[in-house]
């Protein structure tokens, strides 16, 4: 059984492993030179920037990689729990130090509002029924029967997914700082905490369960040791080429074409690129006018501005991850996902790996990125004129609580929602390929067995059961179950 992985996403290298664990002849093919996908890893005058995904959840998920050959993660990668999982910098500078901890969360919350502790309390008892259903149960299932998401309706009802996470939130919570900090996790996998179906609540009680993690040597050091392994178990790897088409005939899967003109034959072809990239600008044969509706009425999850830099100062009191709220955080969302336009009062998401990890930098030195939630490419922006805006105002943004940034940044560069399109080829170059709505969740999202070609399966962010890392490599899982 040929089986070629196009992509190495997460999603694409654990899809890679669990075929070859059924004895398929796997290919994995990947345009840069480097795996990684959103996971890649860039390096400048020794400095190590991880380019994507630094929050590692469930890390069971990345350790039954390799029991599925009857080998130990801890002999490739090293995964380290984190005290604080996120600092939360509000815009009268006050901070909440977010961990598992609950006394010290309880000591956080009464100090906002003495009120709110027990609602927090009940907020977590309610994501666990979340979380039990929405991920132990349903996140490794195929949903590409519409019988067996019509059986799910009651319990989803139950479980409020009519609601946004931001109105499930503030039904426990009544603090407006600690609904922002509690319903934030959308925009972890895309979404829009004012409109994202309180299902993702579940991501809330994920974290409880198995806590933060950071992979020492950063996130790029989970795709080494997997593509390690990957080597070991006979997966060919072909880096630096790119699929230009996706051969069938009467539907069916035949081979694929590369931009070097070879044909490799294949009896299924599974895609960890973005699914509307792969329909509409892939396939050889046309689609019907029904599914071109049904990818049109898409709504896209938001861009991404990175920002990285090295500096030559340490900041000690930058924690690994924090994240800022600008003051009109609900009219921020919405010029991003509704009126796609920028908005200079900024939120943003701050990493810091040299915080857990000094070899990020050179001695001496700090290592960061910052991300920056902005509108997808619909918007029209001009990011070859609004890049450098983008990155002045950002800087100005963190000089409160990094003084004298400027002058201390020896490093840096940034991508824009260009870079998702163009190298990433992720439609309008968002960051998470579809939003995470009830309309585009579970059935209503491309499915992971292709609904028009035999042979053709899917995997990655825009599949079930979506983004994130957990996400991707739970979409491995129900690939298993189907191929």
């Amino acid at each position: 059984m040929n089986s070629i992985v196009i992509g190495s996403g997460f999603g694409g290298i654990a899809s890679a492993l669990r075929l070859r664990a059924k004895n398929h002849n796997v290919t994995l093919i990947e345009k840069h030179n480097d795996l990684g996908g959103r996971a890649r890893v860039f390096k400048k005058n020794g400095f190590t920037f991880d380019a994507g995904p630094t929050v590692i959840t469930a890390p069971y998920l990345i350790e039954e990689l390799f029991e599925l050959f009857n080998k130990t993660s801890k002999s490739y990668i090293e995964l380290k729990p984190l005290n604080v999982w996120y600092r939360f910098v509000f815009e009268d500078g006050s901070e909440f130090d977010y961990s598992g901890d609950d006394e010290k969360m309880k000591v956080q919350i009464e100090k906002i509002s003495k009120e709110d502790f027990i609602g927090y309390k009940n907020l977590v008892n309610f994501t666990k029924k979340i979380f039990d259903k929405g991920f132990t149960e349903l996140s490794d299932v195929p949903f590409d029967k519409p019988l067996f998401m019509f059986k799910q309706i009651p319990s989803l009802l139950k479980l409020k997914s009519y609601k946004s996470v931001y109105s499930l939130v503030s039904s426990y919570v009544k603090n407006d700082k600690l609904r922002r900090l509690l319903s934030m996790h959308p925009l972890l996998v895309g979404g829009n905490p004012f409109t994202t179906t309180s299902i993702y609540g579940l991501i809330l009680y994920l974290e409880k369960k198995w806590g933060i993690h950071y992979s020492m040597g950063g996130t790029g050091q989970i795709v080494s040791g997997l593509e390690k392994l990957m080597i070991e178990e006979k997966i060919k790897i072909i880096k630096g080429k790119e699929v230009v088409e996706v051969i069938t005939k009467n539907k069916k899967i035949k081979s694929v074409k590369l931009d070097d003109g070879s044909e490799l034959d294949a009896n299924n072809v599974i895609c960890n690129a973005d699914p509307p990239a792969v329909y509409s600008s892939l396939m050889n044969e046309k689609l019907s006018k029904f599914f071109k509706y049904k990818m049109k009425r898409m709504q896209y999850s938001m861009g991404l501005f990175v920002y990285y830099f090295g500096t030559k100062k340490k900041y000690e009191n930058i924690e690994h991850h924090t994240i800022k709220f600008g003051e009109k955080y609900e009219e921020h969302l919405n010029d991003i996902f509704n009126n796609k336009i920028l908005n200079k009062d900024i939120s943003y998401y701050l990493h810091r790996p040299t915080a857990t990890d000094e070899a990020m930098a050179p001695k001496g030195h700090d290592c960061f990125y910052v991300l920056v939630p902005v509108p997808n490419n619909q918007s029209g922006i001009n990011w070859s004129e609004k890049g450098e805006e983008m990155k002045n105002l950002v800087i100005d943004k963190m000089q409160n609580l990094m003084p004298d940034l400027r002058k201390n940044i020896v490093e840096d560069f940034y991508l824009t929602p260009d870079y998702f399109e163009k190298e990433l080829n992720t439609k309008f170059g968002s960051g998470f390929s579809i939003q995470p709505k009830f309309t585009q969740s579970a059935y209503f999202r491309f499915h992971n067995k292709s609904e028009i070609f035999d042979g053709l399966y899917f995997v990655g962010a825009g599949t079930h059961p979506g983004a994130g890392v957990p996400g991707v490599l739970s979409s491995a899982k129900v690939l298993d179950k189907i191929l």
